[in-house]
């Protein structure tokens, strides 16, 4: 029986956190340590004619500068799949900030001052600032030599391509179901909506620190994937893995942005060419605007179904805008283009999703990782076919969602959760079906589904007991403000009977903590949860053996609690037990865990998903017709945690993802003229404010029990997100019969959606 799995304990993390005694990546500080600063591109796109950089070497107080000519014996380039972007500017410029030279000195004013001194020629080119542009016939080729690229193995019907059309880095497509089913349709609709781009606005900066002399590379930096990280360095700088050690604090946020490689390479590279020494480089927050955003989408679906409403096929064209270099966007773009059909059956589907270059800042992972866009058209326009046929969209939901047990295509996990009942949990709570007809007040509601924990995601975990029952957990997964490591010691807790006070989570180090892929995909749970309570039952059962041994009793018959064996109501101290056979001296039993998904040449992808993540929003607005302002009432949001670990880390997973999507919803926008970016920095960026939160916000923690975790549990953390636009969406159109297709939702443009039905409404 569970103790301590579901409990509402404090995060273990809260009081250093309160009390400022947390360490994160910016606190690490290194002896002797240099301080950099980087020179950026003031043209979306040029020719790198010349860089002197003569002056700036001979100020005082400056140990190294580094520009491209200081790459030799280095593979440069970065990114997942197709590598196209040096971490310094090589012969051309494609984005404003770009980094063209960096400086490590003994501060970071004498590295300001050198990078005065830096000159840089360039030759303008043309440039192309959004999909569109980048797309047609006249735009300048951002790439007219083909990158390094890289094609996985997919599965039945999926594919990928590389260089498809102009400016286009990466295709991704699947089709399933027979093509004829179009023939079947009584209705087909195709509507086409945009999604703006946010900015991931993560607290901690990105940082990171680096020794590197001639033999080894070591950096303490914030980093979502550690080992993954150590694999990309040592491919850079073509040393063995084993000779790049990564250290990672606590992070303060993430939300995707601390993948791939950030300030790391930089800050290394620095500290080779300063002899080995400690070398610190730091973004502003501003920088991290010039660094990685999320993607902007134009998605186009058409929908078949009969006349009762049953879908029946789904043709959709997805393009996202990538930015200067495709980064992670080819795993973005395969993701937005699976999750197209969103929570709903389909006879037939045939998705496409492209990533396109455009001279803007970089595009990469974001919380919810394709999931956002896709779940923002498909809620949209099931509630545009509805408000067409006539039909309540809840109903309508309801006759299409997919069952538990369904398998949503071929090869894929079943469904965990029941998308119905969720459905009916959050239509009651809001009040949906007793709601009384007010001018300019609606409500509206929506769902989203993703497959969960990464892609053939690999998890791996430790766990040590010493004899007096003390419990050190090793695992890589990395604490960025979601209480992983809490939920995780709880695990650890329960399966051996102990207070979680007793299990002490151990920093992580590439050196000596079991691998892990990475902490992304809301997989801290189910997929690294997994491998820790296998690493806790397997301590567990070398424990009661050792025990069994010594007194003589069947293993069996033992169970363990509070560093005592209990046997036939008898109770045996294990410490005097360790005592006589260890002598006194110090011993540690040990247990390993591991987990990947079992691979698969069914699935799409290389393995089934891990779990299925799901959330509900329902909210209710009132709308001014006369500036367009929307107020959010109330907004009911649900996720399935499937068995709750900490019920505190999981409300707060709901809760927070929840709250992005308000920003997403009515905010978020990085606002591009032309190629310029306007509002790249905090001061010029809306977030959502206090003031801004729903006079009611309810968060409702399902536990339906289905999920393949530890005890029956599943991941949170992205799904909150993905239903609020859409219901937010959904509940303006109830009030004002708006049907808004853009994000976000600002009063302009509000307003001019309830022009145009007051403009239709006149027509003849």
């Amino acid at each position: 029986m569970s103790t301590v799995v579901g409990r509402d304990d404090p995060r273990r993390d809260a009081l250093a956190k309160v009390t400022g005694r947390a360490r994160y990546g910016y606190d690490v500080s290194v002896a002797g340590m240099l301080h950099a600063m980087v020179l950026r591109s003031p043209h979306a796109h040029a020719r790198v004619v010349s860089i002197d950089a003569t002056k700036a070497e001979k100020l005082e107080g400056v140990h190294a500068v580094l520009t491209r000519g200081h790459l030799d014996g280095l593979d440069p380039m970065c990114g997942a799949y197709v590598r196209d972007q040096p971490f310094v500017a090589l012969d051309t410029v494609r984005y404003v900030g770009e980094v063209v030279a960096a400086v490590a000195a003994e501060d970071e004013h004498i590295a300001l001052a050198a990078l005065d001194l830096i000159d840089v020629e360039y030759e303008k080119l043309p440039d192309a600032s959004s999909v569109l542009d980048a797309r047609g016939d006249d735009a300048p080729e951002l790439f007219p030599t083909p990158p390094q690229a890289f094609i996985p193995r997919y599965g039945p019907g999926a594919s990928a391509a590389v260089r498809t059309a102009r400016n286009v880095s990466f295709e991704y497509r699947y089709t399933t179901g027979p093509i004829d089913v179009w023939h079947e349709c009584d209705h087909v609709f195709t509507d086409t909506f945009t999604f703006s781009r946010m900015q991931h606005m993560h607290l901690e900066p990105f940082v990171s620190v680096a020794v590197a002399p001639a033999d080894r590379v070591e950096v303490w930096t914030s980093t979502q994937e550690p080992f993954q990280l150590r694999q990309e360095l040592a491919r850079i700088f073509k040393v063995p893995e084993n000779t790049v050690q990564v250290h990672v604090e606590m992070l303060g946020g993430g939300f995707g942005a601390k993948t791939n490689c950030r300030t790391e390479p930089i800050a290394i590279r620095l500290s080779q060419l300063s002899g080995g020494r400690p070398v610190r480089y730091c973004l502003t927050t501003e920088e991290a605007f010039l660094t990685v955003s999320q993607h902007e989408a134009i998605l186009t679906l058409t929908t078949g179904l009969a006349a009762d409403g049953t879908f029946l096929a789904r043709k959709s064209e997805v393009l996202l805008n990538a930015g200067a270099y495709s980064d992670y966007s080819p795993l973005v773009a395969e993701k937005a283009g699976y999750r197209m059909p969103g929570a709903y059956r389909w006879r037939h589907i045939d998705t496409a999703c492209q990533t396109v270059m455009t001279n803007t800042v970089p595009a990469g992972a974001f919380r919810g990782f394709g999931g956002t866009q896709a779940t923002w058209a498909n809620e949209r326009q099931l509630d545009l076919i509805a408000a067409r046929l006539g039909m309540d969209p809840l109903k309508l939901r309801l006759k299409n969602v997919l069952d538990l047990g369904e398998r949503s295509v071929p090869g894929e996990t079943p469904l965990d959760s029941d998308f119905s009942l969720g459905l009916g949990l959050i239509a009651d709570a809001i009040g949906y079906h007793e709601r009384s007809l007010v001018a300019n007040r609606g409500m509206g509601i929506a769902l989203a589904c993703k497959d969960g924990g990464g892609m053939n995601k690999l998890s791996e975990a430790r766990v040590n007991i010493d004899t007096a029952g003390n419990v050190c957990l090793q695992s890589a997964l990395v604490e960025m403000g979601q209480g992983g490591h809490s939920a995780l010691i709880q695990i650890v807790a329960d399966v051996l009977r102990t207070d979680p006070s007793k299990v002490k989570y151990v920093s992580v180090d590439t050196d000596h903590s079991p691998y892990d892929s990475g902490t992304h995909s809301s997989s801290g749970i189910a997929v690294m949860g997994r491998a820790v309570q296998q690493a806790a039952e397997q301590a567990r059962h070398t424990v009661l053996d050792f025990a069994a041994k010594e007194l003589g009793i069947s293993p069996q018959e033992l169970e363990l609690r509070n560093w005592e064996v209990v046997a036939k109501g008898q109770v045996y101290s294990l410490t005097p037990l360790t005592r006589r056979v260890f002598g006194g001296r110090s011993y540690e039993f040990t247990g390993d865990g591991h987990y990947k998904p079992d691979s698969s040449a069914e699935s799409a992808f290389e393995t089934p998903c891990a779990f299925w993540e799901v959330a509900w929003a329902a909210a209710e607005v009132t709308v001014d017709p006369e500036t367009g302002r929307v107020e959010l009432l109330k907004l009911v949001i649900s996720g399935d945690a499937g068995k709750v670990i900490n019920a505190l880390g999981a409300r707060g997973q709901d809760e927070g993802a929840a709250v992005m999507g308000i920003g997403q919803a009515l905010f978020e926008e990085l606002r591009y003229e032309g190629s310029e970016l306007l509002n790249g920095e905090a001061l010029n960026y809306r977030l959502p404010m206090a003031d801004d939160l729903p006079r009611s916000f309810v968060s409702i923690t399902q536990e339906q029990g289905h999920g393949s975790g530890p005890f029956g549990s599943k991941g949170l953390g992205e799904g909150g997100m993905l239903p609020v636009p859409p219901a937010i969406a959904a509940a303006i159109a109830d009030a004002v019969g708006a049907q808004i297709t853009s994000l976000p939702m600002s009063p302009e443009r509000v307003l001019t959606a309830i022009e145009a039905v007051h403009e239709h409404d006149c027509e003849p």
